[in-house]
């Protein structure tokens, strides 16, 4: 695998299982994703961010892709396990370079074309059929086609694998140099529907729909090529990085619970830096 960084041991997380158990309980698993925005100069805006909100499906923990019989892309095999929920974007959308914007490096929206990001986002579960609510704070980072190939790797590509390589668990050892960034971002392409691929050769997200778009941009395509160049010039998988997660169960009204689940990190006996997760049980 290609320069990936593990340099914090972290135990698996332990609302992991209840949160994977909760989410297969959904017809569809939509969540609302919240970014910042930088506020436009003239707006009048009293604070400098402004909050965007809109729903997103979750597409499994990151290296962890599910099975999918109609997904012919290949495979990586199952190296790493992690905490890192998914989700895919079109990198036309909004949200990219607000996630750029707001990370640590404050990308333009030129950067935000390649991997990188790191802005701070929410992500938001109601679970009606368990009658519990996740919410998922942390950093969100863009993979794009840039993330493996020839030539010096960008600072974006640098962080992406960095700040995720560190929540990355090795369960398969001797399997990490095989494991490619490229196969599981192609795997994400692959585990969409037709119909889901050919919404990234839409016309441009936001432009006006009063001007026709080209041949190549048109609704309702259906993509079967796993390398169709338009598509995955715009395809994207958004990796959130969480930091702290709150589960509350409101399925019994009398014995309502609120779990407060915070990652901290501390140095360990071989002076190494060690990942450990603490559960606060609060009132909801």
């Amino acid at each position: 695998m290609s320069s990936t960084t593990h340099h914090l041991t972290t135990p698996p997380a332990p609302w992991k299982s209840s949160f994977i158990e909760h989410l297969g309980k959904m017809p569809s698993p939509e969540f609302v994703l919240s970014t910042v925005k930088p506020a436009p100069p003239g707006s009048n805006s009293s604070v400098p961010y402004l909050p965007r909100a809109r729903y997103c499906i979750y597409r499994g923990m990151w290296s962890e892709l599910p099975e999918n019989k109609h997904n012919d892309a290949p495979m990586n095999d199952r190296v790493y396990e992690s905490e890192l929920p998914t989700f895919t974007s079109d990198v036309r959308m909004e949200k990219i370079p607000e996630l750029f914007a707001t990370g640590a490096g404050h990308g333009d929206v030129e950067q935000s074309q390649g991997s990188g990001g790191g802005g701070p986002v929410e992500a938001v579960w109601w679970i009606k059929e368990v009658g519990v609510q996740w919410r998922v704070r942390g950093t969100a980072y863009v993979i794009a086609e840039d993330i493996e190939g020839k030539g010096e790797e960008s600072s974006g590509v640098r962080t992406v694998k960095s700040q995720l390589g560190e929540r990355m668990r090795v369960v398969k050892t001797g399997g990490e140099e095989s494991w490619s960034w490229t196969k599981e971002l192609t795997a994400h392409f692959g585990n969409c529907s037709p119909g889901m691929r050919g919404s990234w050769k839409n016309p441009p997200p936001g432009t006006p729909a009063d001007k026709e778009p080209d041949e190549e941009h048109k609704l309702g395509q259906k993509v079967t090529d796993l390398n169709d160049k338009i598509a995955r010039s715009n395809f994207r998988v958004v990796v959130i990085k969480p930091s702290e997660v709150e589960m509350t169960d409101l399925s019994d009204p009398e014995k309502a619970r609120r779990h407060r689940y915070t990652l901290f990190s501390e140095k360990g006996d071989d002076g190494s830096m060690v990942g450990k997760w603490t559960d606060e049980e609060l009132w909801p």
